[in-house]
């Protein structure tokens, strides 16, 4: 029996606490470190995106001039933010520097949660941890990226030039401006954990390869879809979006086509 296996169920509370309070201690150290850097955190990363001197509008309307396509060459706004509330913008500051301590902090959350489940695993599991911290991070800090260098300046360029009627002015709100800007990138990295995802719920069985390709077309037409909706009315630019996230999907069901042969050949 495994050494957690035999723990009473008070004794896994226990444990899980203490990592969990592990892991808000790191979180908490990556939102200090946040915090004392509030002038590169808002004014050189989360409001960059809002300026037409942004590196990734510079980048399509290159490639647009490349390939005679001026629709790229886009980005020409400058939002004015608006702050309603008095305490806004002290707490937008602690509220984003939590979430940049989560982002920074997160492959020590991985490790935490990988030292509580190691005890019920295999010793060759164990070995894994490095791989499964390494891999998981890096696909994290990747959909981060993408997230922010391409979904967030597209979804600016739709969000802000989108109108109902000439009529109404748009006055944004800086803190919905932040929240758009910051759930993106967190979500972006937490999409590019699917092949992680998939591999785990393989390994459990609730996932297999065989479902997997079963529903390749209804994922690659919702992965179409998003893009179309967050990109300008262009085929290159919903082209560029989509073809990271069908390769995560690729790449998932091979991963799940590993996990179930794993554990094929631990049942036998």
């Amino acid at each position: 029996m495994s050494e957690r296996g035999s723990m009473p169920f008070l004794a896994h509370l226990g444990a899980l606490r203490t990592h969990l309070m592990r892991a808000s201690a790191y979180i908490l150290a990556g939102a200090l470190v946040a915090f004392v850097a509030k002038s590169w955190v808002f004014d050189e990363l989360l409001l960059a995106p809002q300026r037409p001197s942004f590196v990734t509008y510079q980048w399509f309307c290159a490639l647009g001039q490349r390939f005679e396509m001026p629709s790229l060459c886009f980005g020409g706004f400058k939002l004015d933010l608006l702050n309603t509330q008095l305490a806004g913008q002290f707490s937008l500051h602690v509220w984003i520097s939590l979430i940049a301590g989560l982002i920074l902090a997160f492959p020590l959350v991985l490790f935490e949660l990988w030292r509580f489940i190691a005890p019920g695993l295999s010793l060759k599991e164990r070995k894994n941890a490095s791989i499964f911290v390494g891999s998981a991070s890096i696909l994290f800090f990747a959909g981060a990226l993408f997230g922010y260098y391409l979904i967030v300046p597209l979804s600016l360029q739709f969000l802000t030039t989108y109108t109902v009627s000439g009529e109404v002015q748009n006055l944004f709100e800086m803190a919905s401006y932040l929240s758009t800007v910051s759930s993106i990138v967190v979500a972006s990295g937490l999409l590019f954990e699917l092949p992680v995802a998939v591999y785990l719920l393989s390994r459990l069985g609730l996932a297999t390869p065989q479902g997997m390709r079963t529903y390749r077309r209804h994922a690659w037409v919702g992965i179409l879809l998003v893009a179309a909706v967050i990109t300008p009315p262009d085929v290159f630019s919903q082209i560029l979006v989509s073809i990271p996230i069908a390769l995560l999907y690729e790449l998932s069901i091979g991963l799940s086509r590993l996990a179930q042969s794993q554990r094929e050949s631990n049942v036998t």
